[in-house]
């Protein structure tokens, strides 16, 4: 055994054993979401024929699929993304 691993009757509880399938996922889930908000950042910042309007739509269309897959956590994307998002369009687009 490994400083950091389970012990043998660690690593066949049922807890890990039933939450394991499932951390999977939301790490799958959170991946999907990190890279799906580095391509809106990336449209918004280098499209040069991007209006404002199209980068709100892309932006609005960013927040209700985080949303879609993280039902419950409005909150954490209005704290980690929305500032975010509302800072590259002040920038990009030189809004107030």
């Amino acid at each position: 055994m490994h400083i950091g691993e389970p012990e043998d009757h660690e690593k066949n509880s049922p807890l890990l054993r039933g939450n394991s399938g499932e951390a999977e996922d939301e790490a799958r889930r959170i991946r999907r979401l990190q890279v799906m908000m580095s391509m809106v950042t990336s449209v918004i910042s280098q499209d040069p024929g991007l209006t404002v309007e199209e980068a709100a739509e892309l932006a609005a269309g960013a927040k209700r699929a985080a949303l879609a897959m993280f039902p419950d956590k409005e909150l954490a994307y209005d704290l980690l993304y929305k500032p975010r998002l509302q800072r590259l369009m002040r920038e990009r687009f030189r809004l107030q």
